[in-house]
């Protein structure tokens, strides 16, 4: 690694995170909340000081000005830091509002990575707060660095190493050749679908200030609310039915949808394989857990119908708002919830999670292993949208998802111990891991919080959440030996 590199790049990143942070300012001087100034203002006068500092002294700075042969471990450090950075950098506002530090660290990585998983215990804090929650997911969704190569000419010629460092995934859709085009509309399609969610979120009801909450927090797959009971605190059908709706686009490739916009042919959707196990996913489990509450817990066959949906599509998306207590569910409809929060969605999406794709592979890799038991001599590819996926990216997968189930069952041990609950541990392992937001029982279910846990619970779920964000592959190459070679040019 070169360090010239390593800290030029971070710096452009803190710079930009500070003017970031000038947002919220202005939410807080259109409300008149002039002590909410103070805490955004100084931490994007810190953040814009600390990157300037790097750029500055960074030795050779001129002669890296864009980048332009940044290496791949590079651009995952690069990208593995940011995160870190940017946690750290939009935690310090919650200090100002009286959180303790990994009180503040802990909402703060759970907005930038779009978990959701609180620690307020009341909402009477002020609205510019609760604007940076969700923009904090908004920006998080896409991802900061897919957001700075569409804007930064600094990174446009690093931008494919970094844009495939930012969001990692079994294969790599056909892009642009100039991958600055491909953010910048990628980005437009991000804004474009939030800006219609609050549009419509603000005309079935929804107070202007949550519709443009809730609209960031979903369209990021992050779940965020100013309303403490979630979307259930709204009591109306046709917001939870709009939520929905936007929540499943989340969950959809952002590439895919490029797409289908720049064809005007929505059908295209369908001829990806992914979106179309993903649906079914969504569908079947939404049709068995509605027909268990309808038979179970006596709801009528619309509020079945309506919570299954809602409930199935937030925890698979990784979103985890929530339309209904579902803690008061059966034990047959939460174990079929359960098993949402391990399908994942679609590859380049804002969802966490395993990702539908790599779970197509695995199973199709299963059925192949079991023919060539039968059938040993013969010639056999694996498949996805007609197109032969290389057995490196195959061994690549089945890397990420031991190393994922370790990393959960670990978590879910250490947490259990320490909390002396297995449903916590287990429950808040995934939903942390796979940045899905709540667990589980009265504690930290749909309508808890994480804020009684034990501190050591809180950083393992910290941990959990950047590495989940990451989807591992970052934080696998930390450690690699030949990564720590360090060179100053």
């Amino acid at each position: 690694m070169r360090l010239n590199y390593l800290s030029y790049a971070i710096g452009l990143v803190m710079i930009y995170v500070g003017l970031m942070l000038l947002v919220p300012v202005v939410v807080a001087l259109y409300y008149r909340d002039f002590y909410s100034i103070i805490p955004f203002l100084s931490a994007g006068i810190l953040s814009t000081i600390l990157g300037f500092g790097l750029r500055k002294y960074t030795p050779a700075a001129s002669r890296i000005e864009n980048l332009n042969d940044i290496k791949k471990s590079e651009a995952l450090f690069i990208v593995a830091l940011s995160w870190l950075i940017f946690g750290i950098i939009a935690a310090i506002p919650y200090l100002y509002y009286g959180f303790s530090p990994v009180n503040a660290l802990f909402e703060s990585v759970s907005g930038i990575t779009t978990t959701g998983a609180t620690i307020l215990t009341n909402f009477n804090y002020p609205k510019a707060m609760f604007f940076w929650r969700s923009f904090t997911q908004w920006l998080g969704g896409m991802g900061i660095i897919v957001l700075f190569i569409a804007v930064l000419p600094q990174f446009a010629v690093a931008g494919r190493q970094m844009f495939f460092a930012e969001a990692p995934g079994p294969t790599e859709d056909k892009l642009s050749p100039r991958i600055r085009n491909t953010a910048s509309a990628l980005w437009g399609i991000y804004l474009g679908l939030t800006v219609l969610a609050a549009v419509l979120l603000s005309f079935a009801g929804m107070p202007k200030f949550d519709a443009i909450c809730n609209a960031m927090s979903t369209l990021a797959a992050g779940g965020f609310s100013p309303n403490p009971q979630s979307t259930m605190g709204y009591h109306s059908d046709l917001i939870t039915w709009i939520i929905a709706v936007f929540m499943y686009f989340a969950g959809v490739s952002f590439i895919l949808q490029l797409k289908a916009f720049k064809q005007k042919n929505p059908f295209i959707l369908f001829k990806s394989e992914e979106f179309r196990y993903y649906t079914f996913s969504i569908l079947i489990l939404s049709s068995l857990i509605a027909f268990v509450l309808y038979f179970n817990n006596e709801y009528s066959a619309f509020d079945a119908i309506t919570s299954a949906l809602y409930q199935v599509t937030s925890l698979s998306t990784s979103t985890g708002s929530a339309s209904v207590d579902y803690y008061h569910w059966s034990f047959s409809a939460k174990l079929l919830l359960f098993v949402a929060m391990f399908t994942g969605s679609c590859a380049g999406s804002a969802g966490g999670g395993i990702k539908m794709t790599r779970w197509i592979l695995v199973f199709k890799s299963m059925k192949t292993e079991i023919f060539r038991i039968l059938h040993p001599n013969a010639i056999t590819n694996i498949k996805i949208d007609n197109t032969i996926v290389p057995p490196d990216v195959l061994r690549q997968i089945i890397v990420f998802i031991f190393f994922y189930f370790f990393i959960f069952g670990l978590s879910a041990i250490l947490v259990s111990l320490i909390e002396q609950n297995a449903v916590i541990g287990i429950t808040g392992s995934i939903t942390t891991l796979g940045d899905t937001g709540p667990g589980f029982g009265a504690i930290i279910g749909p309508m808890g919080n994480f804020n009684g846990l034990n501190i050591w619970s809180k950083i393992i779920f910290i941990f959990n959440m950047l590495v989940g964000r990451l989807e591992l592959i970052p934080f696998l190459v930390l450690f690699q030996h030949d990564f720590w070679t360090i060179k100053q040019n």
